[in-house]
């Protein structure tokens, strides 16, 4: 295969994820219990035999550059090629931060320039799938194009989220519309695309000097780049891609790209030992599943006890599950503690929450969807923030909000009806009192 320098797009905010991206940037989201979102087009490269990625980050981005580190897990960590981590810089112009993911990549022009790259491969960093780019980019070569992007049927009804394309029977590009409010097809972008590194520079620079000009532009890919060079005749292709593919950037979407693991027969492998989706893990202890513990069709993870009743869920490393508490169809993230007789139904969980005993989260059949985030929680699923420390008998409903770094004093009853949301409104004052108590900060 040619040389191919990845780039991996990971500086997105993911509002739509509301309190898990709050304080993390979306690829850094934990995933299956061990992973971070990331992780997935990390592996997809080294798994593909390219040995040259750069990591593009913006929005807090301490967790993700932890995480990643110099590369060691995903055998990245090498002196010539390896991984690069590339955040915004003040120096060239009134350049500041990313505005949006072409002017991400125009920012770091320099780097592409110095590059020996032949090929530059464009990828997303919050997408769970698996895909060897080899194919793709040999696609790219046998059509001569200049640009060529990867395509996955969605369902009609999630369009509006996605570049919707039309093809002829060659794969070329007749027609491109990014997040169409009435989609004409199913044929969606991937957000995986392909340039030789001369035609990228120049798109680039293009869109980059159309702005100066005075042109509207977002500076992105899917609006801006591949649009305008459809509509210019260039040679877009576009590459199918049939297997599993899932964009998490809801909180609907994240829950249920998690339940989907765990059926007999998964959607996604994760123990397929020809595609290993690497990681950096920390040595924990093997999980302890005690005599009186009940576990069904659920992922747990290594350092987690479980002295209760685990249904259709997934828990991350150091989870504790006291006992008579019971987990069903949630996601727990690291470190959290389940009370004695508490009952979770239909929830994410961020890391190191302390939950009281006898607590109900999920307990109503009332779906009214958030007040203050209608369209990102309204199918029934609660949430509750990192380091949250609820009461003993709190009853929290469906499609709930319970803020990050609470305490039981925060809460003004026992209550917390569906719909509702309970956030700490002095966030100051609690960031001091976790330095005081020695609390980690940590992402």
């Amino acid at each position: 295969m040619s040389k191919v320098l990845a780039v991996i797009l990971a500086g997105g905010q993911g509002e739509r994820l509301s309190l898990l991206s709050e304080k993390r940037a979306k690829p850094a989201v934990p995933f299956a219990g061990k992973y971070r979102i990331i992780d997935f087009a990390l592996s997809n490269c080294v798994n593909s035999g390219i040995s040259d990625v750069a990591v593009l980050t913006q929005y807090r981005p301490h967790s993700l550059h932890d995480h990643i580190g110099i590369g060691k897990p995903w055998d990245l960590d090498r002196q010539k090629g390896g991984i690069h981590l590339l955040q915004p810089y003040i120096g060239r112009q009134e350049s500041d931060w990313y505005q949006g993911t072409a002017d991400a990549v125009y920012q770091n022009i320099s780097f592409l320039m110095e590059s020996r790259c032949d090929y530059v491969l464009i990828l997303a960093g919050d997408h769970i799938y698996r895909m060897n780019y080899e194919p793709m980019i040999d696609f790219h070569l046998q059509n001569a194009a200049d640009a060529t992007l990867g395509a996955a049927i969605i369902p009609l009804e999630e369009g509006h989220r996605f570049g919707i394309l039309e093809t002829d029977a060659r794969g070329r590009v007749a027609s491109f519309e990014e997040k169409p409010a009435s989609p004409r097809g199913t044929l969606g972008s991937m957000g995986i695309y392909v340039f030789s590194r001369e035609t990228l520079i120049r798109v680039l620079m293009e869109n980059a000097h159309a702005a100066e000009n005075g042109v509207p532009t977002h500076h992105d890919f899917g609006r801006d780049i591949i649009p305008s060079m459809v509509a210019h005749g260039e040679g877009v292709y576009a590459y199918p891609f049939g297997g599993y593919w899932q964009d998490v950037g809801t909180i609907q979407s994240y829950w249920e790209a998690h339940m989907e693991l765990l059926g007999d027969q998964p959607a996604f492998d994760l123990y397929d030992p020809s595609w290993v989706i690497h990681t950096r893990s920390e040595e924990r202890p093997p999980a302890h599943v005690r005599s009186a513990a009940q576990i069904t069709s659920s992922l747990i993870s290594h350092g987690c006890i479980i002295k209760g009743v685990v249904e259709r869920s997934v828990l991350s490393p150091g989870v504790v599950v006291e006992e008579g508490a019971i987990v069903r169809n949630s996601i727990i993230l690291f470190d959290t503690i389940i009370g004695a007789g508490s009952v979770i139904d239909r929830a994410i969980l961020d890391k190191e929450i302390v939950m009281g005993k006898n607590c109900q989260i999920g307990y109503s059949d009332d779906m009214t969807p958030n007040k203050l985030e209608p369209t990102r929680l309204d199918t029934g699923i609660t949430l509750i923030g990192k380091r949250a420390h609820l009461p003993d008998n709190l009853k929290v409903g469906r499609n709930c909000k319970i803020g990050s770094d609470l305490r039981p004093e925060d809460f003004p009853s026992d209550t917390v009806p569906s719909g509702e949301t309970v956030e700490n409104k002095d966030f100051a004052h609690g960031w001091e009192r976790d330095l005081a108590q020695g609390i980690s900060l940590a992402p």
